[in-house]
């Protein structure tokens, strides 16, 4: 454990491995030696196509151009996503990146959308944030004068190459293979090397498992453990297919409620990802696949795929000298767009918690807590959009709507629901515009609001809804259309 870390050793690729060891490469790479093994013939699940905002700081940090990297993996710019027949069949909303309305420090901007209510003022809360405006009205733009906060759609296997051709240009070493046996200290119970097929032995200090859901180093060579959540997501399949585009692009992803779970459509420059999510116990394979190939546009470019998985985590994301990302870390299913946002913020944690002079238990401690308190916030946050709705017409959701949820959630939405107020916990990824609109959306309305925005009487009510609402169309306005912004800024090669 006192040994000084030299050698870092990344088992397996896609994008959580690419993305560690361009980070890696990119920060830190003067001090360490980064080996990344991969086999051509072990395929990625690759379907994480949606990203939130803060990856592009993530870009930033390594000083990736984003026109390029946007250009390189098909991409589009995302502002959100649309959530439709989620609160009940023909109904939808939008939860979108950005701010809504203007808050004080008393209260947040709801609070004043429900004083005004109250006094007559019924436009939708949607009609008060720019980024969710500019999605339902298929725009987009950058400019200094209206800044607009985003993300983006990619393919994830072109993103993963481009980060490929990004780590070797800084010397990371990619190792052709597949990794037939894991070598352990008899004493530490650390890893030590790895065996590959071909005989070869790639030996290291630190170990990062990018192994998809074997977990070949987390969990097959250090039994880690794994906290099941099934029992709150109960989705534990999902098929997958893609399809040529028929369309403009528009800049959200969809998220499309069905009997037993729900479809996503994720709009590239020159196809659509579909998929859908469902659960086993309400749903068979063959009907998942005939559901989703009866819900899609476009000529099919690819054979539906299904993918199982079990919705939970490693009962540690860092163990001993092994620390595990993306799919080996454990499966929040992908209805916020989170996986990539837990990759990318556990190589953040890792850096700045890097073991230069050797593991320690203060700071694979702290890895760990910082980890449990983001995981259970995504985890209440993604539990929620299942827990809050008035659908009762599918036995799925029927039990949905009677499972009991984690003790944290069920404060916030009583919390919400008695006084329109919402506090963060530390681990919280999601703002508070995110978790209002979410509610707000599924139908939840506070029975009061804060006594702050009574501070405003009717005409000044009146003059800052207004203000708000009209200052935000003009915005709107300025901004070109979504897809002719993306082929001037960064057409697909």
């Amino acid at each position: 454990m006192n040994n000084k870390i030299k050698n870092v050793v990344i088992a397996g690729g896609g994008t959580a491995g690419w993305m560690a060891a361009a980070a890696l490469s990119k920060l830190i790479g003067s001090s360490i030696n980064i080996t990344l093994i991969e086999s051509d013939e072990i395929a990625t699940v690759g379907v994480g196509e949606a990203t939130i905002p803060p990856i592009k700081t993530f870009h930033k940090l390594l000083g990736i151009d984003e026109q390029e990297m946007m250009r390189e993996t098909q991409a589009t710019f995302k502002l959100g996503i649309e959530f439709q027949d989620w609160h009940s069949p023909n109904n939808a909303y939008i939860h979108s990146f950005g701010v809504t309305g203007k808050e004080c420090w008393a209260g947040e901007f709801h609070h004043f959308w429900l004083h005004g209510l109250q006094r007559g003022h019924q436009q939708d809360f949607s009609e008060y944030c720019f980024e969710l405006q500019a999605a339902k009205a298929n725009k987009f733009g950058l400019s200094k004068s209206l800044p607009i906060n985003y993300a983006y759609h990619f393919d994830a296997s072109l993103y993963a190459n481009y980060l490929r051709k990004f780590s070797e240009s800084l010397g990371v070493n990619r190792r052709e293979g597949k990794i037939e046996k894991v070598i352990k200290c008899p004493q530490s119970g650390h890893i030590t090397q790895l065996n590959l097929q071909d005989g070869s032995v790639i030996v290291g200090d630190l170990f990062i498992d990018c192994t998809g859901f074997r977990g070949l180093l987390i969990e097959q060579a250090l039994h880690t453990g794994y906290e099941d959540w099934s029992h709150i997501l109960p989705c534990d399949s999902a098929v997958a297919v893609q399809t040529a585009a028929t369309q403009e692009a528009i800049p959200y992803t969809r998220s499309i409620a069905h009997q037993s779970g729900w479809q996503w459509r994720i709009p590239l420059q020159n196809r659509v990802g579909n998929g859908l999510v469902f659960c086993s116990k309400y749903m068979s394979d063959d009907e998942a696949i005939s559901s989703l190939l009866g819900n899609i546009e476009g000529e099919v470019l690819t054979q539906p795929r299904v993918i199982k998985f079990k919705t939970g985590r490693r009962r540690k994301g860092w163990n001993k000298n092994c620390i595990a990302l993306g799919l080996s870390s454990g499966f929040i299913e992908p209805l916020e767009s989170t996986s990539i946002h837990l990759i990318m913020s556990g190589i953040i944690r890792l850096l700045r918690l890097f073991p230069f002079n050797g593991v320690s238990d203060s700071l694979v401690n702290e890895y760990n807590n910082k980890l449990d308190s983001e995981l259970n916030a995504v985890r209440d946050f993604i539990v929620l959009h299942y827990k809050v709705t008035q659908r009762d017409d599918s036995e799925f959701w029927r039990h949905c709507r009677q499972m009991d949820i984690p003790a944290s959630l069920a404060h916030k939405i009583q919390l919400f629901e008695e006084s329109g107020r919402v506090f963060l916990d530390d681990g919280d990824i999601f703002r508070v515009d995110s978790w209002t609109q979410v509610m707000l959306g599924q139908g939840l309305m506070p029975k009061q609001h804060h006594q702050i925005a009574n501070i405003m009487n009717d005409k000044e009510l009146k003059q800052f809804l207004t203000g708000l609402r009209t200052s935000i169309a003009s915005a709107v306005s300025q901004l070109p259309r979504h897809g002719d912004f993306v082929s001037r800024y960064c057409p697909a090669k």
